[in-house]
Formats: C-alpha cells, sequence, structure tokens
C-alpha cells in the first residue's frame, strides 16, 4: 500500500508552528479541560429544545468547540460564554436548516444536527463530512438508522438532503453493524423526540456517549443502557432546558501522562478520572510503569527504568481506546523489546509512523491482524498492525501534522527527543486539545509558538 502523501509531506512553510528544545522532564500540577468530544455532542442536542441549556466545564479556545458554535449559529441558535468554562446555548427557532458547506466539512459533527434539524423543521442539508485523515470514515451507519426512523436522504453535488413526511421521526429497532461511537450519538439524539421506542442494538457505550445520556435524561428525555450494548429510548413529545457539567477529557490525560513517562517526569492531573481510564491505568502495570489514584487526581511519574514491551489491541470501549494508540506507540519506542500495535478501530491509523521512523525510531507496519481480537480489517489491504522495536533515542526533526492524534504524538515524541524540533500543521492540536501549549510550558517544556514570516525562510 502506498503511503498517503498527506501524511509525509514536507513541512508546510508560511504558518505558524512549534519549536521543541527536547530532554526536559516535564513535572507539575495540571487541570484537565472538559472532555471535547461530550461538550460537542450536548450542544448539538441542546437545539432539541428551544429553552436554555448550560454547559459547564467546556473548553472554550478548542477548535472543534468554536466549529460547531459557527455551526450552530448558523442554523438559528444563540450562544454565549457566561463565564470562562461555561457556555450558554438557546435555539429559539432555526433560522436555517442547511449547514453551510465551509463549515460542515470541517469536522464530522454537522450529521448530529440532522435529528434536530428534522424535529423542528422536517429538513435538513449537511455537505458530506471532513474530518482527520484516519482512512474511510463514511456516515453510512448514520443514514441507515436515520432511514429507518422515517427520514427521506437524497446526495446531490455533495450534499445529504434530509426531509420526512407529516409524521416526522418514528421509533425503530436499528441493528448497527458496528458500535461506531458518532452514529450511536446521531441516532440517539434524533431518537428522543422520535415517535414510539428506539432500540440501538450493538451502540457504542464509550463514556463520551454515557455522559450525553445524562445530558438528555436532564432535558427530559427517557434513555435506558441495557446489556449487550442495547440502548433503550422512548420519545416523548417535548424536551426542556438542562445544566450540566461535562466530564473530563480523558484523551488529554493519556497524552499528558504518556508525556509525565517519556520524559522521566512527574505530572498530577486534576479530574483525571479512574473510572473512564482503566484499561489505560491497567496497561501501564503491564508495561511496568507506576502511578497513584488520589481523591480528584491521579499521580503519573517516570523512573529511570524504561518501560517493558507489550503486544496492544484497540478496541471499542471499554476496550483500549483508537485515540490512545498514538501516544502508546511513541512511550512502546522507550520500552526494551518487540511490541505489537493491532489497530482494530481505523483502517489507517498508523501513517505517523513514518516521522517517527525519521526520529530514529524502529517501526513497521503490516496488512495482517497482529492479534486476537475479531477485526474487520482482516484479509484487506490496510496497514493496520504494527511493529516496534525499542528502546530508540528519538532525534529532533521537522514535521508535519496531519491530524489531532498523530499531531499529539510528533508533540511527545519531541519533548523527549535530542535536539530541537519544529512541527507544523498545530492547527490539529489546537483544534482537539485545550491550550495544550501552555499546559506544556507550566510543566517545563521548551517550546515555542512561531509564526512564519518571509523574512525567516
Amino acid at each position: 500500500m502506498m503511503a498517503d502523501p498527506l501524511l509525509s509531506a514536507e513541512p508546510a512553510r508560511g504558518s505558524t508552528h512549534y519549536v521543541i528544545e527536547g530532554g526536559q522532564p516535564l513535572r507539575g500540577d495540571v487541570h484537565l479541560s472538559g472532555a471535547k468530544n461530550a461538550v460537542t455532542k450536548q450542544l448539538v442536542a441542546s437545539m432539541l429544545t428551544d429553552d436554555v441549556c448550560t454547559v459547564y466545564n467546556a473548553p472554550g479556545a478548542l477548535g472543534d468547540v468554536i466549529i460547531t458554535e459557527q455551526v450552530m449559529r448558523a442554523l438559528g441558535t444563540d450562544i454565549s460564554w457566561p463565564a470562562a468554562h461555561a457556555i450558554r446555548a438557546q435555539t429559539r427557532a432555526i433560522s436555517n436548516s442547511v449547514v453551510p458547506m465551509e463549515l460542515g466539512r470541517k469536522n464530522r459533527l454537522a450529521v448530529l444536527a440532522v435529528g434536530p434539524l428534522l424535529h423542528r423543521v422536517g429538513h435538513a442539508v449537511i455537505p458530506v463530512p471532513g474530518g482527520d485523515r484516519i482512512g474511510p470514515r463514511p456516515i453510512d451507519f448514520h443514514l441507515a438508522g436515520l432511514e429507518q426512523m422515517g427520514a427521506h436522504i437524497e446526495l446531490k453535488d455533495g450534499l445529504y438532503d434530509f426531509h420526512t413526511d407529516g409524521q416526522g421521526l418514528r421509533g425503530t429497532t436499528i441493528e448497527l453493524p458496528y458500535p461506531s461511537v458518532m452514529a450511536t450519538e446521531t441516532l440517539l439524539i434524533a431518537a428522543t423526540l422520535a415517535r414510539g421506542i428506539t432500540v440501538i442494538q450493538n451502540a457504542a457505550i464509550e463514556p463520551e456517549i454515557m455522559d450525553l445520556i445524562k445530558f438528555l435524561q436532564k432535558m427530559g428525555a427517557i434513555v435506558e443502557q441495557r446489556v449487550d450494548r442495547k440502548i433503550v429510548i422512548e420519545g416523548v413529545p417535548r424536551l426542556h432546558g438542562a445544566e450540566h457539567r461535562a466530564m473530563y477529557d480523558r484523551n488529554e490525560a493519556v497524552s499528558l501522562a504518556v508525556a509525565a513517562y517519556l520524559t522521566h517526569g512527574d505530572i498530577r492531573l486534576h479530574g483525571a478520572d479512574q473510572g473512564t481510564l482503566l484499561t489505560f491505568l491497567n496497561t501501564l502495570y503491564r508495561v511496568g510503569l507506576d502511578f497513584g489514584v488520589e481523591d480528584d487526581s491521579i499521580r503519573f511519574f517516570g523512573g529511570d527504568q524504561p518501560p517493558r514491551s507489550i503486544a496492544l489491541e484497540t478496541d471499542v470501549h471499554p476496550g483500549f481506546m483508537t485515540d490512545w494508540q498514538q501516544p502508546f506507540t511513541v512511550l512502546l519506542t522507550q520500552a526494551h523489546g518487540m511490541s505489537v500495535i493491532h489497530e482494530t478501530v481505523f483502517a489507517d491509523r498508523f501513517g505517523y509512523t513514518l516521522e517517527l521512523n525519521k526520529m530514529c525510531a524502529d517501526t513497521g507496519l503490516y496488512p495482517k491482524c497482529l492479534g486476537e481480537l475479531e477485526c474487520r480489517f482482516r484479509e484487506r489491504d490496510f496497514l493496520h498492525s504494527c511493529v516496534v522495536r525499542g528502546p530508540t533515542p528519538l532525534s529532533a526533526a521537522d514535521l508535519t501534522m496531519p491530524d489531532i492524534r498523530a499531531g499529539a504524538s510528533y508533540l511527545l515524541a519531541a519533548l523527549c527527543a535530542t535536539g530541537t524540533s519544529r512541527i507544523w500543521g498545530i492547527e490539529h492540536i489546537e483544534r482537539g486539545y485545550d491550550d495544550l501549549f501552555s499546559k506544556l510550558r507550566s510543566l517545563g517544556a521548551k517550546i515555542e509558538r512561531v509564526e512564519d514570516t518571509p523574512a525567516a525562510l
């Protein structure tokens, strides 16, 4: 399989980039931000009512939250920030049922708005979604489920046009071919006001989905999680406003935890939740690393002993999260022995390892399933297994981020590398992490944010 040129492109000049001097131990305390994967979905769900909804612990400077705000404003929502981490949304009326092309293609959140739009005005138009370059991520599951609920869908000129008959959406039983997180969220939001009972079988049950269910219940929705990945929603005639404190960002927690080990530092993460990080914490024990769980925080401390090698497989929750794979792969470059990572969630999420190899990592990619889990990519031509040989001291390099999680792996590699790295494409990291730059500086990282100028090139 040919490497994606977008993943191995030369650094784009004329844009802001990070300059990182590696080798500095990171020490100190960090207060985790709210989870953007929870906050953005809750904001969209607020469009189900014309009442006021307020979400606390919201990451205000985050790109995906800003994009969600822009989409909602374009549809008629009034949004304000009464406090630094509190966002207030009220959709008194839908003034526009068409998500603007330039906004809808920036990420994949526009499809979540289809349910609220169909309930409120019976019509929705969204662009074919964009998002991170991590392999095919079609919205077929979303579309099939919405069609089962009574939506009529047409695709024309890069736009999906949805409408309902006079009866609106109705409850039904939907069997997801795979427990997709966003498909579960799309159908969950749409089902709350549908006529009758909706059953989502083989649903995703990630903590962010449970947080969305808590928010919807506060709005008056009737949602039950049952055994065997089944979510049952009893449609109600109306939802009302609600206030909710969003969960903390477990992806940010993992990235900063790995930074502590890579730099032989000591970081206490306030807001880190043992329950949502359980699988990650167990994996740390398996590679011989230690941590301390406290009342409202978790302390991660790296000693001189390198981690052990491991065979690791990503999976849907409660398995090892696919978004944790990239940071952990960087960590395994410093492990003794040969490690194997089998990616079962996304088809093409190892492109970033080509850049790690430029930094003297020793990784190899393979299309075979190097693991035991059932994998939908088996016998297909996707490089979804990675072998990492370590330990290999990393050296500085010039890199370009292709997506959020790969970008995080580049930052982590640069923090422990010898020399000074320059990293472009930082809009990805600033879309997915809330002011990570300032948090790293507060921990002692030698990182600068530099604006390219013609004189500097």
